[in-house]
C-alpha cells in the first residue's frame, strides 16, 4: 500500500462540479492499494499516516502529527499511485489491487480512520469517480509512505 501525504492549508475534492469533501489545515492523503494488501495493511497505514510528523513545532522542526495541530485529513483513493514506472514511457498498472477489493479496502480504511481518529478524519474522495482535487500544499511538504501487504498474490 502506498500513501502520498501532503501538508495542506486547504484541500477539497470535487465530483461532477460538487465539492464532496474538504479540509482546512491538515493533510491530503492519496491512497493506492497493491496486490497483497489487506485489512491489516490498511490498519498499519492509517496509524502511520496519523502519527507521521509533518507539521512544525515552535522551533520549526517537523515534530508534530496532524492531531497535535488539530488538523483534518482528507483521504482520496488513487490507483495510479501504485503504478510501476521504472520502464518505458507508459505506466504498468498491473501491481494494483483489482477494483472491487480496492473499493472494499478503501471503505475499511475510512471506517478505521473515522473510528480511531474521529476528530481528524475530515472526509474522503469517492472511489472510482473522476475527481478534481484542489489543494494548497504547505511548504511544500510531501512524503510517500509505503506499507507492505501481509501476503503476496
Amino acid at each position: 500500500m502506498k500513501a502520498l501525504i501532503q501538508r495542506v492549508t486547504q484541500a477539497e475534492v470535487e465530483v461532477s462540479g460538487e465539492i464532496i469533501a474538504s479540509v482546512g489545515l491538515g493533510m491530503l492523503v492519496l491512497v493506492g492499494f497493491e496486490r497483497g494488501d489487506d485489512h491489516a495493511t490498511a490498519l498499519r497505514m492509517v496509524d502511520r499516516v496519523m502519527h507521521y510528523r509533518l507539521f512544525s513545532d515552535p522551533e520549526g522542526h517537523l515534530n508534530l502529527d496532524v492531531e497535535a495541530v488539530s488538523g483534518g485529513v482528507l483521504w482520496v483513493p488513487q490507483f495510479t499511485l501504485v503504478a510501476d514506472t521504472r520502464h518505458g514511457n507508459r505506466a504498468d498498472l498491473n501491481q494494483g489491487l483489482p477494483r472491487d477489493p480496492s473499493a472494499k479496502l478503501f471503505e475499511q480504511l475510512l471506517a478505521e480512520a473515522r473510528s480511531r481518529y474521529p476528530g481528524a478524519t475530515a472526509g474522503a474522495g469517492r472511489f472510482g469517480a473522476k475527481m478534481r482535487i484542489h489543494l494548497v500544499n504547505d511548504g511544500p511538504v510531501t512524503f510517500l509512505l509505503t506499507t507492505e501487504g501481509s501476503e503476496i498474490s
